[in-house]
């Protein structure tokens, strides 16, 4: 008999907080500096990124960290897809890890709280906008959660030399597309 933890049962989920965003910004900043998972190509500082956050929380959408043993090593969030109203049901995720924590399950444990949270606040539909096709990692970790790949932008970014892709892609969230969200 196997009395193992499931794999990844040390990694706690939980609002981020100020005290978080020196952590975050590490974090974003290596991927705005080092890969194409962001398409900014200038790290904002701690100050902007915790505005973005309060932003984020203030549209009552939720702003989260995963870490392990009290040390940040991931964080996600969605908030509106895009600003029109017919949109409003529809948000959009990001989620990004500390280098060292790569495919050690935060990515996986931040969203699906973001996904349970999401559909919590009534919202039908998950877009997540991945830079690069060849970022198997993001796009097999989104497959995971139920995403399927419904779009590839090619050429749309230039960054660290070369043209990105985008790839889109989505999730129904709780009844999806299947009732009218506006009635009970």
């Amino acid at each position: 008999m196997n009395d193992a933890p499931p794999p990844f049962a040390d990694i706690a989920v939980r609002d981020a907080t100020p005290a978080d965003m020196a952590a975050i910004r590490e974090i974003y900043a290596h991927h705005v500096l080092h890969s194409v998972a962001s398409f900014e190509e200038v790290p904002p500082d701690e100050a902007e990124m915790n505005r973005r956050r309060e932003e984020v929380v203030a549209k009552g959408f939720p702003y989260l960290v995963a870490e392990r043993q009290g040390i940040v090593r991931g964080y996600g969030y969605c908030s509106s897809f895009r600003p029109r109203s017919a949109y409003r049901y529809t948000v959009e995720d990001s989620v990004y890890v500390a280098p060292d924590a790569v495919g050690q399950g935060f990515g996986r444990a931040v969203m699906r709280e973001v996904i349970r949270r999401a559909t919590a606040l009534g919202m039908r539909q998950m877009i997540a906008v991945i830079g690069d096709s060849a970022s198997g990692a993001s796009i097999k970790m989104h497959e995971s959660l139920g995403f399927q790949r419904v779009a590839v932008l090619p050429s749309v970014g230039f960054k660290l030399g070369r043209w990105v892709d985008g790839v889109i892609m989505q999730r129904a969230l709780g009844e999806g597309d299947g009732t009218d969200p506006t009635r009970p």
